[in-house]
């Protein structure tokens, strides 16, 4: 019966916070949602040297923490669909994981919160997101017209961080490249 006890306690004494994560999609899933059913997926890892590192870097505003990158490219009968990353990034103590589409042409498409584990309020919302589809990398940036939201400021930048990396490693390393 102490046995049982303490178990409640400790139950008890857990933080709820452990409710607050939420993972919405597998990866077979996002990749469904980025490419349509049926499509072909294709890794496509990305080793940077260091001119295209550095290149990447400040295009994307951001500090690669790897020498790997990898596209995941949908295609059906030979064709390019796009290409879509998933970045993971801690936004205040907890991570997001994002899957950010780009189009064939290397222009956002669709970006996918595959999980998200900070309060639910401090998640962007679609809508939020929907701004930023075709916007140019250079436009890709609060001083450059993308609205924030109020109370989830570290949310918004950790996205906006992944959607730039991400497209700047499109930009520098893939882009007029044949993947075919």
């Amino acid at each position: 019966m102490k046995t049982i006890r303490l178990m409640l306690l400790l139950l008890l004494l857990t933080p709820a916070s452990f409710s607050l994560a939420e993972i919405f999609y597998s990866k077979n899933e996002a990749m469904e949602l980025a490419f349509g059913k049926g499509a072909q997926v294709e890794q496509l890892p990305l080793f940077p040297d260091d001119n295209q590192a550095a290149k990447i870097q400040q295009d994307a505003k951001v500090k690669l923490d790897s020498g790997l990158f990898t596209f995941y490219i949908g295609k059906n009968q030979g064709k390019i669909l796009g290409y879509a990353a998933i970045e993971t990034n801690t936004v205040r103590t907890k991570p997001e994981t994002l899957m950010i589409v780009l189009t064939p042409n290397g222009e956002l498409r669709n970006v996918y919160t595959l999980a998200f584990h900070e309060p639910p309020e401090y998640q962007p919302s679609e809508r939020w997101f929907e701004q930023l589809y075709k916007r140019p990398l250079a436009e890709m940036d609060f001083n450059k017209g993308v609205d924030g939201i109020s109370g989830a400021t570290l949310s918004t930048r950790s996205a906006l961080s992944s959607i730039r990396k991400v497209m700047s490693f499109y930009e520098v390393m893939v882009k007029n490249k044949s993947t075919n």
